[in-house]
């Protein structure tokens, strides 16, 4: 399956990733409905941070209702349909990756889309293969935290 992957250090934080994620999918430049964000880098230095959902596929297990599901494409989706709003998929995600729309209370994550790999100017984002849905939350995590030491520094 391909996932959504970043270079951290190659982000320049401007954001124009999470506007054509917000516009692509709820017809706005609101960045509060992005299901990327990007956080600049500390003062101090470092890399950018940019969080968005690694498909770990954690979450469907606590939906009451069966609404997030895994798709045929291994992603992890929802059925809007099906979902009552809840929200225990926004409290459980262990990446805090499961966003809510401040205008009703459907949760909304990354699809993989692509479509900010296609508008990140800085070539951060990128598209990567996975065989095995259950190594996808250690492999993305590997990859964006390339480099970091154990304090997470």
């Amino acid at each position: 399956m391909r996932i959504l992957a970043v270079h951290p250090e190659l982000c320049v934080a401007c954001g124009a990733c999470e506007e054509i994620c917000a516009m692509t999918f709820f017809k706005v430049p609101d960045l509060e409905k992005s299901a990327i964000r990007v956080s600049a880098p500390e003062p101090n230095g470092g890399a950018c941070t940019i969080e968005f959902c690694d498909q770990c596929g954690e979450c469907i297990a606590i939906c009451p209702t069966g609404a997030l599901y895994r798709a045929k494409n291994g992603l992890v989706r929802i059925r809007k349909k099906d979902c009552v709003g809840c929200l225990a998929c926004v409290a459980f995600c262990p990446t805090l990756v499961m966003y809510v729309d401040p205008d009703s209370t459907v949760p909304f994550k990354c699809v993989a889309c692509a479509k900010c790999v296609d508008e990140c100017p800085a070539d951060a984002l990128y598209m990567m293969d996975v065989e095995v849905p259950a190594l996808v939350s250690e492999l993305t995590r590997s990859v964006r935290f390339a480099g970091e030491d154990s304090h997470g520094g």
